[in-house]
């Protein structure tokens, strides 16, 4: 790049809002071009023009952000303030996503707590640690902690639909986190009110059944992410007489579940999924059941993201079942496995090198290669599974151990790596039963080669199993540890 190019690229970067530095910056000490890095908000009000990319100019952008103040001003009540924030919702619903974006970034960068009061807070309670002073530096330090983005936010949740705006917001921003860590502060800040706003104290665990509101029941439709819902009869097998489904709700987003939980009332823990939903089947005897299945839980707001409701409902249900059926004893789930086919694909060799000469031997007959490859004991399992063979067959056998290794030994950061798992055994259930072909749908095969697990909560070992996991020890039965053959 030439002298006069660069003179060129410097000075159009200064009548675009940028100083010399920003204009430095977009052009390398060779002379060539670079990209400049984003503007902050603070630099971008300040400026005249707006630069290439930027979605609001300048002046848009201090009139969003006066807007914005005003939701928060000293003298504007609660509600006045709550009617503001509505408007700025309803800007907000016609604006472009590059728009929506200026939005988040101005309530990260410029609603931040006062660094200096903070630091001095931090300072006189640190000092005061030990001292009759202590609660009241304490109390001083949480006063100065709670950013205006706090309230800001807490006059959006005012407003009648505003706290459906705020669940929607922070689901659009989620997957812009990865790009943009600007937006983390927005993220945790509404992480934390959800928590909070969304405690289980102020959820309403309430029955869905076929005679529930049309509206009601077409969110179970469209919410179901373990196994669709194909039509409305399915829809009505899955709220027949033998069946319960409940659903959480919060007041402010009513008709609306947070999560909801499917259960078949059977005699036996199910070993396939495709009994529970043969449309055809008749009801089995209520009197006769003693045991619960959960066979399905979804969540419904991608907005609510790390809010756990899974651990209360279950919970919930568990004691709502057992005032309606006495008789139920057990309890357990038939849960999709969604992260082995993919593990295996990464470890299969490695599983290999566990078996010995006379197992290697014997798996690879049954594939048609010795020694056996990863990718022909996997293409071997595919074709096994959508014909179920016997139980010894030695590539469904080897693929059941390697199972059970996974679900009862795998963890990351002390954690079960598959995320049922971690969910289950977070709640304090134990790895019960494997079960082959238990659900032999594309989806099933894609995940887990159709296999199945059943999860049981023993309700008077539930604290000792969440004890075990918090040793890094994975809760599983006699049958599941004997698979893993260590």
């Amino acid at each position: 790049m030439n002298t006069a190019t660069t003179w060129l690229t410097r000075n159009v970067a200064r009548l675009m809002g940028g100083d010399s530095r920003s204009a430095d910056a977009a052009v390398g000490s060779d002379g060539a071009a670079r990209d400049a890095a984003p503007r902050s908000t603070h630099e971008r009000l300040e400026a005249t023009l707006r630069r290439n990319g930027e979605a609001l100019s300048p002046r848009v952008l201090r009139r969003l952000l006066t807007d914005l103040q005003q939701v928060i001003a000293p003298r504007v009540s609660e509600v006045e303030g709550g009617r503001r924030a509505a408007a700025i919702a309803q800007w907000y619903a016609g604006a472009s996503e590059a728009e929506r974006h200026d939005l988040w970034l101005l309530m990260c960068e410029q609603f931040t707590p006062d660094a200096a009061r903070v630091k001095n807070a931090q300072q006189k309670y640190e000092a005061a640690m030990g001292t009759p002073d202590a609660p009241q530096a304490e109390a001083a330090l949480r006063r100065v902690l709670t950013s205006p983005r706090t309230r800001l936010l807490q006059r959006f949740a005012a407003f009648a639909q505003g706290m459906r705006f705020l669940v929607d917001l922070r689901a659009e921003f989620l997957p812009h986190l990865k790009t943009d860590k600007r937006l983390m502060p927005l993220e945790a800040e509404l992480e934390q009110l959800f928590a909070t706003w969304f405690d289980v104290a102020f959820l309403d665990l309430r029955r869905l059944s076929w005679d529930s509101p049309a509206s009601l029941i077409e969110k179970l439709i469209k919410y179901e992410a373990v196994h669709d819902i194909r039509s409305w009869a399915d829809l009505k097998n899955r709220l027949d007489s033998d069946r319960r489904c409940y659903g959480f709700f919060h007041p402010s987003l009513p008709g609306e579940p947070l999560i909801f939980v499917e259960v078949a009332l059977v005699t036996e823990i199910s070993a396939s999924i495709t009994p529970l939903l043969d449309e055809s089947a008749a009801p089995s005897d209520l009197s006769k059941a003693t045991t619960a299945i959960f066979y399905s839980i979804s969540n419904t707001q991608t907005g609510l993201r790390g809010v756990s409701f899974g651990d209360s409902l279950i919970k919930h249900v568990v004691e709502t079942l057992n005032e309606e059926f006495p008789r139920l004893k057990r309890f357990a789930t038939l849960s999709p496995i969604p992260g082995f086919r993919s593990w295996l694909g990464k470890h299969c060799a490695r599983q290999l090198e566990l078996l010995d000469e006379k197992r290697l031997a014997e798996l690879g007959r049954a594939v048609g290669a010795e020694p056996p490859q990863a990718a022909q004991v996997m293409a071997t399992a595919e074709s096994l599974a959508r014909e179920p063979e016997d139980a010894k067959s030695p590539v469904r056998q080897f693929i059941m151990e390697c199972a059970a290794r996974y679900l009862a030994r795998e963890m990351v950061d002390d954690k079960p790596v598959d995320p049922v798992a971690r969910f289950h055994l977070g709640n304090g259930a134990r790895v019960e039963r494997l079960n082959w072909a238990g659900d032999p749908s594309s989806k099933g095969l894609k995940q887990s080669f159709g296999m199945m697990v059943n999860y049981l909560y023993d309700l008077k070992r539930i604290d000792k199993h969440r004890a075990m996991l918090g040793d890094g020890r994975i809760p599983a039965s006699s049958d599941i540890d004997a698979l893993c053959r260590d």
